[in-house]
């Protein structure tokens, strides 16, 4: 299948300088891009590939710069990486099979369910009671959804995803492979006797619109109440959320990360892979975290940037790891300075021994 600029531009709302009926079939990386190929520029340090490519279109900012001869033709946009995306996820919903329907056999769905239209269900997956499926829903084989679970309009849930009952989902919600959804929380009652008695629990997880969970993610249910993953929140592969913790909306969390029980963190939030968090604190709107950081305290400022463990100011950091990796020399420049302290103390003495003298 070919798109020309002219079509591509109209899409994504950008302007063409070179030949409107240049086609490509195929999108590549600007390094590797060859004859009817489509390619992006959103960094000002790869523009020296836009004057030695042979890409047949290559889509670049408003605000660069042209500064040599251009072969491909080229489309502006304000955010070539955001119009790159979005034509990155139209080719996508093509190669992929987005236009799935029907019900494939064997599966079971439960009688009291109540299914919407253009919806596809893979084999071998399991639909309980009372269950809700919105419209151009597709579950891919090998799904679980328990008894009362809702899951709206155009979700798109991937091959062996597990959603416990009573969880809700929004409307346009992404599940990777693997993930599981109110799984139950770590609660469990130390005893007397030194065994731990299990506390049931009864809530669930709501999953709000336009959320994209990584692979292998598990989001338990809370204790009681919910556990929340607000609106437009992004989930990275292999990431822990514990009953009743609240994400804000528009967060994004990379793999590995943990967000211990209770915890609420705010909206638009920015946390690198393998940050923990302990329980019960609040994270406030416009954090960042970086990788690796422990957070064992509430961030109370908005729009901060913390880093390391524990997690404090994040130039603050940077200098105390560089102080850190010199230790060695500094140790030895401080043994040298003991040593001549030492020998001018020793020196005064002499001297003053003598003046008394």
């Amino acid at each position: 299948m070919q798109f020309s600029a002219l079509q591509i531009a109209t899409l994504i709302n950008g302007r063409i300088e070179g030949n409107p009926d240049a086609k490509v079939s195929h999108v590549a990386k600007i390094e590797d891009a060859g004859e009817g190929a489509l390619s992006f520029i959103a960094n000002p340090k790869y523009e020296e590939h836009l004057y030695k490519s042979n890409a047949s279109i290559i889509i670049i900012n408003d605000t660069l710069e042209i500064t040599g001869e251009v072969k491909p033709t080229m489309i502006r946009v304000k955010d070539a990486y955001s119009g790159f995306a979005l034509l990155l996820e139209k080719y996508n919903d093509i190669i992929s099979g987005t236009g799935k329907k029907g019900i494939e056999q064997p599966s079971y769905i439960s009688p009291t369910a109540k299914v919407g239209k253009d919806v596809y269900i893979g084999a071998f997956t399991y639909i309980g009671d009372n269950v809700t499926i919105g419209d151009s829903v597709q579950v891919y084989p090998g799904c679980y959804i328990g008894d009362n679970v809702v899951i709206n309009d155009h979700t798109k849930i991937f091959a062996g995803v597990k959603i416990y009952d009573d969880c809700k989902l929004g409307t346009r919600v992404v599940i990777h492979s693997g993930t599981v959804v109110g799984g139950d929380g770590f609660g469990f009652a130390p005893q007397n006797d030194g065994s731990y008695k299990k506390v049931p629990q009864i809530g669930n997880v709501i999953i709000e619109d336009d959320v994209e969970i990584g692979a292998n993610t598990t989001i338990d249910r809370a204790t009681m109440g919910s556990t929340y993953i607000r609106k437009g929140v992004k989930l990275d592969n292999l990431i822990q959320i514990a009953h009743n913790v609240d994400i804000g909306e528009h967060t994004a969390i990379a793999a590995q990360s943990g967000v211990s029980g209770s915890t609420k963190v705010g909206k638009g939030c920015v946390i690198g892979g393998q940050v923990g968090m302990v329980g019960h604190i609040q994270i406030a709107d416009g954090t960042k975290i970086g990788a690796q950081s422990g957070l064992s305290k509430s961030v109370t400022t908005p729009n901060t940037s913390i880093n390391g463990a524990p997690a404090f100011d994040y130039k603050s950091s940077l200098k105390s790891h560089a102080i850190f990796r010199n230790l060695p020399e500094l140790q030895q420049r401080l043994l040298k300075l003991e040593d001549t302290v030492q020998e001018l103390t020793s020196l005064l003495l002499n001297q003053n021994m003598e003046v008394k003298k």
